[in-house]
């Protein structure tokens, strides 16, 4: 059922993409149609997808099936902020869609980000460079299946990562 939870998450995750402001939803599970449940499913089982499953959201907010309301952020002081990324199961194969979950991470200087192996296979979480060659900001040791590695971003710009056992993985945290 975790992983369930992750990959539904990106409903979330693609929200706060769309701007800097922290958006909640306050839909009830009656009011969301069946073919967007389904759509759900299909995309949890990589049927389909993330610009099909992103279109069905686009698709529920602007016919206000899901209302979005605006919380103010600004002067909000908070310690301790942590996020994740999920590697989730099926990322090792180059064939699967299991990418990172999300692929671009966004948070603000002081993020703890977390990442969880959800996969069957050891993944390894390597920072790169603008030419793709690793660096040591964060690097991990290979990360079993439910082990986590973390790092805390102080500094603004984007951090580009990949698994150094399945190179076509890579991520993107950027800190805003």
């Amino acid at each position: 059922m975790l992983r369930g939870w992750h990959k539904s998450s990106i409903i979330v995750c693609s929200v706060l993409l769309l701007g800097s402001m922290i958006f909640y939803s306050t839909a009830s599970a009656e009011s969301i149609p069946p073919w967007i449940k389904n759509t759900a499913l299909w995309y949890g089982e990589g049927s389909i997808s993330e610009t099909e499953f992103l279109s069905a959201i686009k698709f529920l907010i602007e016919n206000d099936l899901i209302d979005l309301e605006e919380v103010e952020t600004e002067g909000i002081v908070s310690e301790n902020l942590t996020s994740s990324v999920l590697i989730p199961n099926g990322n090792f194969d180059i064939a699967n869609t299991g990418f990172y979950m999300p692929l671009n991470l966004e948070v603000t200087p002081g993020t703890t980000v977390v990442w969880i192996n959800d996969d069957s296979v050891p993944h390894t979480i390597q920072s790169q460079d603008e030419q793709g060659n690793i660096i040591g900001l964060f690097n991990s040791a290979p990360l079993m299946t439910g082990e986590t590695f973390e790092n805390t971003f102080n500094e603004t710009g984007v951090y580009n990562y990949y698994c150094s056992l399945h190179p076509w993985r890579v991520g993107i945290i950027t800190v805003r």
